[in-house]
């Protein structure tokens, strides 16, 4: 596999696609207006990176596509036995113990079973999610739902805030410090953003709700608090390319251009399926998790969220969708790298479809190629 990266585009035949199908997706995405960013990336080259109603630095919100990234830093720790993914949260963080989370682990927490999807109920758990402080204290008092390990059940914030509280706890620094020397700037990546500086705040792109069940979503993360927040479940801000970019270093096993961020056993650990995917208790839909990504391989169920990584995803694939606006995945069988982001919020169940919709067209460039 190649391991350097050549920014510009290069003609996709090179790379075995079909050009034809690859404009098809450009005038998909264009046709459906607000903005957007697009980057294909395959083998380790560019053959997309274009941007529609924006500029290339533009950046976006990723919500919950923030997710990878505290699981990452995660598994940082666990390779170089900081930390074991088996040990219980509170060996970290002793007040998270409390009303019998104590047997919670943190493998449980990467795996949406530490049955507690929420800190203290959906609607704190929202107006909270901007306050650190606030956030990890709900933690510590709430009372989970199941046993740790038990269900699956997507963790909405409380994912990274768990994860995140772990790493400043074994590293002593603050979570985006750790986050963006460890993982981000080694690779050159300075446009990706845990809270948006007010250097960045001229290039963000405000979210549009698309159907009225947005409306909360867009009043919330339009907020220029929660965008300069550090909000370590759903709070990340970026570029298409700088995401295509990470996710090419993990397709190559945690190494890119003589850089290594990870090793690859850490990489083959995050993406290790953690179900089969089954209902997701919580999003009340099948979802394929693993230690820190959605996984691809939709199931016969058509409401399978590994739909948004393409119908014609292979079980391999591993990324994460942001709400359903917005979706970046790599498929190791077919070398391919994929990020998508647009501002667009629509309501759910068309989301992802319109995520199914851009990915499968990625994915037929290769097979047509």
């Amino acid at each position: 596999m190649n391991d350097a990266i050549d920014e510009r585009e290069h003609g996709p035949e090179d790379v075995g696609m079909d050009p034809a199908a690859l404009k098809r997706l450009t005038e998909v995405v264009r046709s459906r207006g607000g903005a957007a960013q697009l980057c294909v990336m395959r083998r380790g080259t560019v053959v997309l990176d274009r941007s529609f109603g924006c500029s290339p630095d533009s950046l976006f919100l990723l919500y919950a596509a923030t997710k990878p990234f505290p699981a990452l830093a995660v598994h940082k720790l666990a390779e170089r036995g900081q930390l074991e993914l088996d040990s219980p949260v509170a060996n970290y963080w002793p007040k998270f113990a409390r009303h019998g989370k104590g047997e919670v682990t943190v493998r449980h927490v990467m795996q949406h079973r530490a049955g507690v999807p929420v800190g203290r109920g959906m609607v704190r758990t929202m107006r909270t999610a901007r306050d650190w402080e606030r956030s990890v204290r709900d933690l510590e008092e709430s009372r989970p739902r199941w046993p740790g390990g038990k269900v699956a059940a997507y963790h909405f914030m409380s994912y990274g805030f768990i994860l995140g509280e772990v790493v400043q706890r074994v590293t002593g620094q603050p979570f985006r410090d750790f986050v963006t020397s460890e993982l981000f700037a080694p690779l050159g990546l300075n446009d990706l953003h845990l809270g948006l500086p007010d250097s960045a705040w001229g290039r963000h792109v405000p979210a549009r709700a698309a159907h009225p069940s947005e409306w909360p979503n867009q009043w919330m993360s339009n907020s220029r608090r929660y965008r300069q927040a550090v909000v370590p479940s759903a709070g990340l801000s970026g570029t298409a390319a700088q995401l295509a970019r990470f996710y090419q270093m993990l397709l190559a096993g945690g190494a890119l251009e003589g850089v290594r961020v990870l090793q690859a056993e850490s990489v083959a650990e995050a993406r290790k399926p953690s179900n089969e995917g089954g209902n997701d208790a919580s999003l009340k839909r099948p979802v394929h998790w693993s230690h820190g990504f959605m996984l691809g391989g939709p199931g016969p169920d058509p409401r399978d969220l590994a739909r948004v990584m393409g119908d014609a995803s292979d079980a391999r694939t591993f990324g994460h969708a942001g709400t359903t606006s917005s979706v970046v995945w790599a498929d190791p069988a077919r070398e391919l790298v994929f990020a998508y982001l647009s501002n667009i919020q629509p309501e759910f169940g068309a989301g992802v479809e319109r995520l199914r919709e851009v990915s499968d067209l990625a994915l037929d460039a290769c097979e047509a190629g």
